[in-house]
């Protein structure tokens, strides 16, 4: 039987976070009215000029960088003509042949090593508009909102050939973006979107590469479960398509989660198909050494930098820096919080155990949980100096967590501050041994678990508030008396 292999590249669309369109001052703000944040430049009326945002360069810049690009000193753009309801332009002002960022790459781990994927390009380009279909009357409905908010497409070559290097190297560029903080990269909100070209050849039994098979390009793909089944049922019917004695067709297909199926939408358009040309209306790009030189001055500290430093200033375990940069608000959070308690390892232990447990019960996206650093320091502090006990400080960072509650106001309202006061406790642990008589004798019969047992019962007598350390020192006093 014959193997074969894929041969997949991706086009990655990234929204840019700037206030305002690419080439008008419209706000850029998710989830406004329809068609509210728009002006006669986004919707192309007659005699309007486009005026070029000088942050979307600047973050085009900055991705170049981070992905090993080269930032070309002369850049332009150019018209892709085309017609869809969704444009209002009937072309979108784009970057064909000299696009700002080319020639680059990136690294990601597979289970074969590290292996590097190309870049050919990164261009700068407007966003069209969004249709919304309503399958109840049959119409659809256009929001212009998007209509011009800025993108950075970024193009790889076709250097992957499996589901797992797809989402590695999307997970790899996400993860670079948010770094850089140009892009939130939600995908369920079209922030990030991918298109997967792929085409699968003949696997040579000498090993020699076979010509590249005709490739298709995969849409509506909007999460990476989407896009890792898309690739394998593509790959799955271009293969049958081979095997049965066809061709496959180069097209444009619709990939339908619900059914787990792909359709085709259109034939594939080549750059030929849009006549592009330079846009009349825009000047040239030029960009001084300097300016590429003071973007990268600006960098921040990407993940395997701060893997390191965690490692060597915190002293906390390589897995554990491992896991708590693979989200930009978590490092935020931990760093500010061992800035205010100094327990690196405490803070550590937090996140990727009690945070991560709500974070998954809840589905909350991790970018958006609502703990403050102030709010964990003053638990684990709490916790740490005997005010309160492990259990309770769950209990706090819990409604912390839902209900963003001031800790030390709660643990006070409920009276949930952990009972220290040695003659209390020791009233209180007097009448649970004279109440539990069999495992006190158990005990001094040599059965250690039964002290656990009473450990238990004047927890239980106390409410949890007591502290543990001061019952198991005056429980056993009392034991060997």
């Amino acid at each position: 039987m014959k193997q074969y292999e894929k041969v997949i590249g991706l086009e990655v669309h990234v929204e840019l976070n700037t206030n305002t369109k690419i080439f008008c001052g419209c706000s850029t703000k998710f989830g406004a009215k329809p068609n509210s944040q728009t002006c006669p430049v986004c919707m192309a009326m007659p005699g309007t000029l486009p005026v070029l945002n000088e942050k979307v360069v600047k973050h085009a810049v900055a991705v170049g960088l981070a992905t090993n690009c080269r930032i070309s000193e002369f850049s332009r753009f150019d018209r892709k003509n085309y017609f869809y309801p969704d444009n209002p332009q009937n072309y979108q002002i784009s970057q064909l042949y000299m696009p700002i960022c080319h020639d680059g790459y990136v690294e990601v781990e597979t289970d074969c090593g590290m292996k590097r994927i190309g870049i050919h390009e990164i261009h700068m380009e407007e966003d069209a508009g969004k249709l919304i279909h309503d399958d109840k009357t049959g119409c659809s409905l256009i929001d212009f909102n998007r209509a011009g908010v800025p993108l950075i497409e970024i193009v790889s070559e076709p250097d992957m050939s499996s589901a797992d290097e797809v989402i590695a190297y999307l997970e790899k560029l996400r993860l670079i973006i948010k770094y850089l903080g140009v892009s939130d990269c939600k995908l369920n909100e079209g922030s990030m979107r991918a298109d997967v070209n792929i085409s699968v050849r003949e696997v040579s039994c000498n090993g020699e590469k076979m010509p590249y098979g005709t490739r298709t390009e995969m849409k509506n793909l909007n999460s990476f479960r989407a896009i890792r089944h898309a690739i394998e049922n593509e790959a799955s019917r271009q293969i049958e398509v081979i095997e049965n004695g066809g061709h496959v067709i180069m097209e444009t297909r619709r990939w339908d989660e619900e059914n787990g199926k792909s359709y085709p939408m259109r034939s594939k358009e080549d750059s030929k198909d849009y006549r592009y040309f330079p846009d009349p209306d825009l000047m040239p790009l030029i960009l001084s050494k300097e300016y590429i030189n003071k973007v990268a001055e600006n960098r921040p500290e990407f993940r395997e930098e701060k893997i390191a430093r965690y490692v060597n200033e915190y002293k906390i375990p390589k897995y554990d820096a491992g896991i708590l940069t693979l989200n930009v608000a978590m490092t935020g959070i931990f760093e500010e919080t061992v800035k205010l308690c100094g327990l690196p390892k405490k803070v550590s232990n937090w996140l990727l155990g009690e945070t991560m447990r709500l974070i998954k019960e809840s589905e909350t996206d991790p970018e958006d949980i609502n703990v403050s650093p102030e709010k964990l320091s003053t638990i684990i502090k709490m916790c740490e100096n005997g005010s309160i006990n492990n259990t309770v400080a769950k209990e706090v960072f819990e409604k912390v967590f839902y209900e963003n509650t001031d800790p030390e106001e709660y643990i006070k309202t409920n009276n949930l501050l952990m009972e220290s006061k040695k003659e209390e406790l020791a009233s209180i642990i007097d009448t649970v041994l004279s109440e539990n008589g069999k495992s006190v004798d158990d005990y001094r019969n040599g059965k250690d678990r039964a002290f656990g047992f009473l450990v238990g019962q004047v927890m239980k007598a106390t409410k949890g508030k007591a502290n543990p350390a001061v019952i198991n020192k005056l429980l056993m006093e009392k034991l060997k008396s």
